[in-house]
């Protein structure tokens, strides 16, 4: 049972890094393919999965093509009901379910300001009131998570689920932007971001070389951190 990833540039696609963290942390089986978001061959690379405009995009071993993350999670949840992608406990499932809602839907200003992107740490970026924020917002959510599942440090919900999935790319935003975030909440973005998957797709991503690098040209930079 094995279906087709479809996914953009790993360095910069953060919606791509969630649809592959859904099947390599989960142990389900895909065939990934690129689609060209830097090459100039998106739309021609799409046409066979419209009405699908964006990645990730997911075919099915049936032959249905999936769109949306969200979509994309619950798909997979309900044909792997024990791959662990929610949470065993109600009220802990509910509130990682919330937790991902509000990041497809929400955090508009830090996803606009703070492309991702995983070969440097930007340094003197100086973030808005609105990414400030958002920021806050993030802040309250995690520890609401953990307040709801009881777990202190790693893992919002104790064990690895869909909520951290939805939130990788906004710790590489959280690094790659040095933004202001409590210590706990760095820890987590560091925990995220050491996680062997994440580091097999960061590998995978070093393998391009862009130049002009598309982000980031006015400010100074260092390198990715050494997360190993």
């Amino acid at each position: 049972m094995t279906y087709d990833l479809y996914i953009g540039d790993r360095l910069f696609s953060s919606w791509s890094l969630r649809g592959w963290l859904m099947f390599e942390k989960f142990s389900v089986a895909c065939n990934t393919h690129m689609i060209g978001l830097y090459s100039g061959t998106m739309a021609q690379d799409m046409a066979p999965l419209a009405p699908a405009r964006l990645v990730p995009v997911v075919r099915t071993p049936a032959g249905t093509v999936i769109g949306e993350s969200m979509a994309i999670a619950e798909t997979l949840a309900e044909n792997h009901p024990d791959a662990g992608f929610w949470p065993a406990a109600a009220d802990a499932r509910a509130t990682a379910r919330w937790l991902c809602a509000e990041m497809t839907s929400g955090f508009s200003a830090l996803r606009d300001a703070c492309p991702m992107q995983l070969k440097y740490v930007f340094q003197g970026f100086a973030p808005a009131q609105p990414v400030i924020e958002n920021l806050a917002r993030i802040e309250t959510l995690w520890a609401h998570a953990r307040a709801i599942s009881g777990s202190q440090t790693g893992w919002l919900f104790g064990d690895y689920c869909l909520a951290d999935v939805f939130y990788t790319p906004v710790a590489a935003r959280i690094v790659g932007y040095d933004l202001p975030v409590s210590d706990a909440s760095r820890a987590y973005c560091k925990a995220l971001l050491s996680d062997p998957a994440v580091l097999k797709w960061r590998d995978e991503a070093e393998k391009i070389i862009y130049d002009p690098f598309p982000y980031g040209a006015d400010l100074a930079n260092r390198p990715w951190p050494n997360f190993r």
